[in-house]
């Protein structure tokens, strides 16, 4: 449930500070968590920063300029931006004189820098605002013992101390001072009215650079002696190398070498003990040294390989057959069980029952994967876009057999993640390159490479029943079958759980050897459209208001004991009532078809309502209003994007998002033959916050879900039918238009 912010209790323990700079100045940080180890001490080199969980670190040198340094990944959720406004507005300093840089990672001390689960603003809020707050007490007590006075007699704006007599000090005039003093405990946290960083619409800090094309993504770095790598890998899951000619290869222009490798990562998967994020595959690779990417990309073409066919290659129609088994099956995992679900059912008036499909999607980041490493006997540099820089730096580690403390990993801008750059098995593949030839080496893969040989939403299918008695929801059952699993498995205490008396989750899996993983908005992306759609038509079945449904099951989980329960029925409410009030819901113009959603993921709450036309025989998604609860907003300009891409790219992929596989082969292999969302297809989103002061959530994810359930109960309004299948266009009997129209 939600609580109001707070001023969390820090030990002097858990606070890091060093005037050990080159040039003079305060260098300081905070543990985000108790749990870290005590003795870490700062690094004194800010060439080779390193960072523990969250740390936020201030350098704040003699000329009072002040850089806050931001250690989480950049995958484009803004926490390089948001992450020191929030230490500089407890600092006390004017934003425009802040400067960000991209921390690294120290493997030996910290953990946890991770991107992903919309998370890492809910993580740091408290120890970000503790670091600010403590390092303005520390620079205040400096001026007090100065001018011999108490430190409560002062006042501070813009990095400046004032004294009752109207005397200043710089903070670059008292670093020096304030390093030699204790570090204050119990430090007064700012209450949110007081705020003039956060709250206010800022650019981008990195965006002079995106815009001009100055280098911060991985395929920008570039050292001495560098050369590029493109890797043959199989062409279908399952499949295994065997041979490879490669004289063809070696004689085109630019080639360097053409090698194997492999054999490591099979070693270490035989260990059993490799963490969840490395995606190792067991099959040898052929991989062309050369010295641009086209020329290794060319070189690759002319490698002629053979595969040992694996005992099962997958297809689509496999799958789907697996999948029915599954839900037809009795082999599940029970994840919650409240009353008599069976019992429920058998006594009902009405039982409802459907089921609905969604496919492999492949991630299609902007930037392909890419990574550079540098193994030497004396050190291993790796620099470039991951999500996990610890894990991948220590099963890089166990993959060379080399002391984690040879390792630096630095974290580059990413161009896209979604949750496919939380796998690092590109970075392992670099890096073993670079171990075998002994040079540095960016690998980079092709459009093609990473839609064909990556990491996938897994297909699911899930069966929703429903019992209906007197009037009543009375019993709610979920089956969910996917394959190798939805990732994290299902959340069985989001909404409806607690709403019901009699209420079941149940899941199931096979395993397949295609790779499957986290998925933008991983285990809701696609369950909500299933469970939002489903209980459209349970309230069309009770003869009940679609709106007045949810919010009757919500004030049944108010005042709840049960501490499963995740979501907060109140503040559901809440964005679900603006979304009707912003949207004009149920005073659409005529042709204009409504729907309507309202949904908890990643720890905020999410209203929905689209707005769609028919024309030519064609949907069309003229708007969508998204109201979101998502405590303090940090950023507004930078949450509305979140906001807005969220919902854009769950309706993209909703209506258009069709993948699958023939002999375990994709069917799709680059964007002439997989559909994405256009830009003319996109639709206006107007974005609403709620205004509260509670602790601030994630903004990443949680519009995504909704967005496809919205627009099927639209689909519903407009055609009078439902569509139990995604993706939405996938059927051109449905909408008795041609398959190439659909296709666009």
């Amino acid at each position: 449930m939600s609580t109001k912010t707070s001023s969390p209790s820090f030990s002097r323990r858990d606070f890091l500070r060093t005037s050990s700079l080159a040039g003079g100045g305060l260098l300081i940080g905070f543990n985000l968590f108790t749990a870290c180890k005590s003795d870490v001490k700062p690094p004194i080199d800010l060439a080779n920063l390193n960072y523990k969980d969250f740390n936020a670190f201030i350098k704040i040198a003699k000329n009072g300029a002040v850089t806050i340094f931001s250690p989480n990944p950049e995958i484009g959720q803004g926490v390089k931006t948001a992450m020191p406004m929030i230490i500089a507005e407890e600092l006390n300093v004017a934003w425009d004189k802040v400067f960000v840089r991209q921390g690294v990672l120290d493997t030996n001390n910290y953990t946890r820098q991770v991107a992903g689960g919309s998370q890492s603003i809910r993580f740091g809020w408290d120890a970000l605002r503790q670091t600010g707050a403590t390092a303005k007490q520390m620079l205040m007590n400096a001026a007090a013992a100065r001018w011999q006075v108490d430190a409560s007699e002062l006042s501070v704006s813009d990095g400046v101390v004032t004294n009752a007599a109207g005397e200043s000090l710089g903070y670059g005039e008292l670093v020096d001072d304030a390093a030699k003093l204790e570090v204050p405990e119990g430090v007064t946290l700012k209450e949110p009215k007081d705020y003039t960083i956060i709250g206010t619409d800022q650019i981008n800090v990195d965006m002079d650079k995106i815009i001009t094309g100055k280098p911060l993504f991985g395929l920008d770095y570039k050292v001495d002696g560098m050369v590029y790598a493109a890797v043959l890998r199989p062409p279908a899951f399952g499949q295994e190398l065997e041979s490879f000619d490669a004289t063809d290869a070696k004689a085109m222009p630019g080639v360097i070498d053409v090698i194997k490798i492999g054999a490591k990562a099979r070693t270490l998967l035989e260990k059993e003990e490799v963490n969840w994020t490395a995606q190792l595959s067991p099959s040898e690779k052929v991989v062309v040294i050369a010295k641009t990417t086209w020329e290794a990309f060319q070189a690759k073409k002319a490698i002629k390989a053979q595969w040992k066919e694996a005992s099962t290659l997958e297809s689509t129609e496999y799958q789907d057959q697996k999948l029915n088994e599954l839900l037809d099956g009795k082999d599940f995992t029970t994840l919650r069980e409240d009353g008599d679900v069976n019992k429920a059912f058998a006594q009902a008036d009405i039982v409802l029952e459907q089921t609905y499909e969604s496919p492999f999607l492949p991630h299609n980041c902007m930037e392909p994967m890419n990574f550079l490493a540098d193994v030497t006997k004396d050190k291993i540099q790796l620099v470039g876009p991951v999500q996990t820089p610890e894990d991948a730096a220590n099963t890089v580690s166990e993959l060379l057999g080399r002391d984690i403390g040879d390792i630096h990993l630095e974290m580059t801008r990413q161009g896209g993640g979604f949750g496919r750059r939380l796998y690092g098995d590109f970075v392992y593949e670099a890096a073993e390159i670079s171990d075998t030839i002994g040079k540095p080496v960016q690998l980079v893969s092709s459009r093609e490479d990473d839609m064909t040989t990556g990491v996938y939403r897994p297909a699911i299918k899930y069966r929703i029943k429903a019992a209906i008695k007197d009037g009543q929801l009375t019993g709610y059952q979920l089956k969910e079958a996917a394959v190798n699993g939805n990732m994290y498995g299902l959340i069985p205490n989001f909404f409806p759980a607690g709403a019901i008396e009699n209420y079941r989750v149940d899941v199931a899996n096979y395993d397949s050897n295609i790779t499957t993983g986290a998925w933008r908005a991983p285990y809701t992306n696609f369950l909500a459209y299933a469970e939002q759609s489903f209980f459209d038509e349970i309230a069309e079945a009770m003869e009940v208001d679609k709106v007045q449904l949810r919010l009757d099951l919500l004030e049944k989980v108010k005042g709840t004991t049960d501490e499963r329960i995740q979501y907060d029925p109140e503040r559901l409410q809440g964005v679900l009532k603006m979304a009707v009030d912003k949207s004009g819901w149920g005073k659409a113009p005529e042709g204009t078809y409504q729907g309507v959603v309202a949904y908890y993921c990643h720890n905020t709450h999410v209203a929905e309502v689209a707005d769609v036309q028919i024309e030519n025989g064609m949907p069309v998604v003229k708007k969508v209003t998204c109201v979101v609860d998502c405590g303090i907003v940090i950023n507004p300009l930078g949450a509305n994007n979140q906001i807005v891409g969220g919902v854009i790219d769950g309706i993209g992929h909703a209506m258009y998002g069709q993948f699958g596989f023939k002999d375990g082969v994709p069917t799709s292999n680059n964007y002439d033959t997989y559909r994405l969302i256009r830009m003319k297809e996109a639709p206006v989103v107007d974005a609403y916050m709620i205004q509260n002061e509670l602790s601030p959530t994630g903004l990443g994810e949680p519009t995504l879900p909704p967005a496809g359930g919205a627009v099927a109960n639209a689909l519903k309004a407009a055609t009078g039918k439902r569509i139990y299948k995604q993706p939405f266009m996938a059927d051109p009997d449905f909408w008795k238009v041609p398959n190439e129209q659909i296709l666009g």
